[in-house]
């Protein structure tokens, strides 16, 4: 069965950084374009970036560009997000998932935590 575990989360301050990963397994990773999303408290999934099955076409949100980075490594079957400058506003729980503008299906995802 297909798996994905997020990690690298943690409590940062307001212009700090993080990178998280996503550890894929049970499926041909290689083959899927591969989605970050967050869940803020108290409101719904937001997509913040996606990246194709190659890793050499990205996209993302308005609120991250420019201060987040999308990437993977496919032969470690692993996806990345870089997340520099951060903001009060980016704290919320970040969910890996298959496809362009993913849905999480049942991971845990990783909590990161902006403040002072």
């Amino acid at each position: 069965a297909s798996q994905l575990v997020e990690s690298g989360g943690g409590l940062v301050q307001p212009g700090g950084s993080l990178r998280l990963s996503c550890a894929a397994s049970g499926f041909a990773f290689s083959r899927y374009p591969m989605s970050w999303v967050r869940q803020a408290p108290g409101k719904g999934l937001e997509w913040v970036s996606d990246i194709d099955s190659g890793g050499g076409d990205t996209r993302y949100s308005d609120s991250v560009t420019g201060r987040f980075t999308i990437s993977r490594d496919n032969a470690k079957n692993t996806l990345y997000l870089r997340l520099n400058s951060l903001k009060t506003e980016d704290t919320a729980t970040y969910y890996c998932a298959k496809g362009f503008n993913g849905v999480p299906s049942g991971n845990q995802g990783t909590q990161v935590t902006v403040s002072s």
